[in-house]
């Protein structure tokens, strides 16, 4: 597993080439003053390798470390944990994808509603924020949701065929989903989690709590 990427596979491969406005998005730490080789943003290079190297049906799961320019604080790190899944074959549509993050939903949080909200990827298109249903029936869930009930988890989308051109993979004949999703954002909210940095500074007293979780 690459925590050092270059360039292209961080992000000229997943649609988002030099001087792209969309890299604000996703600032990171370059190597040694290089620019074209830095600290990944997402695990998503692990998806534009392994579809350089395999051919549609691909299946995938991609977790690892993940590094962003952002000021540390209760709720944002500079480092966290992502969790990536890709699918590509053919007839892959939107409503496969909404299937699949239901039944993440459900098992994970125990929710039967979910939304897709419009949103903006630059290597999916149409891309989506999916949240789930939490309601408001504890003081907890009105403060989590800031009082609609409805709880961000993750990003996803289909893939842009333009990342599958990028990858050998012809367009025309195959379609894909992708999701992200922050393993400590999601952990917060399970495990009722004030601060994000609790997970970065081996205090073995907070440790202990999840070694049977």
């Amino acid at each position: 597993e690459r925590e050092i990427e270059d360039d292209w596979h961080n992000f000229t491969a997943l649609g988002t080439p030099e001087d792209h406005p969309a890299r604000d998005m996703q600032d990171t730490f370059y190597i040694q003053n290089s620019l074209t080789t830095l600290l990944r943003t997402h695990t998503s290079p692990v998806q534009v390798r392994t579809m350089q190297e395999k051919q549609p049906p691909i299946r995938i799961i991609a977790p690892g470390r993940v590094y962003r320019n952002e000021t540390i604080s209760s709720r944002s790190h500079c480092q966290f944990h992502q969790i990536e899944g890709l699918y590509v074959a053919e007839n892959v549509s939107f409503a496969d994808l909404r299937q699949t993050l239901y039944y993440f939903a459900h098992e994970m949080f125990g929710a039967t509603k979910i939304r897709l909200r419009p949103s903006y990827f630059p290597f999916t298109e149409p891309s989506a924020e999916m949240d789930v249903y939490l309601g408001l029936e504890t003081e907890r869930d009105v403060r989590l949701t800031k009082g609609t009930g409805w709880l961000e988890v993750l990003g996803c989308g289909m893939v842009d065929p333009v990342v599958l051109e990028h990858c050998g993979i012809d367009s025309e004949r195959y379609t894909g989903f992708a999701f992200g999703i922050g393993i400590e954002r999601i952990s917060l909210f399970k495990y009722q989690i004030d601060d994000i940095r609790l997970f970065f500074e081996n205090d073995t007293r907070f440790l202990k709590q999840f070694a049977g979780a």
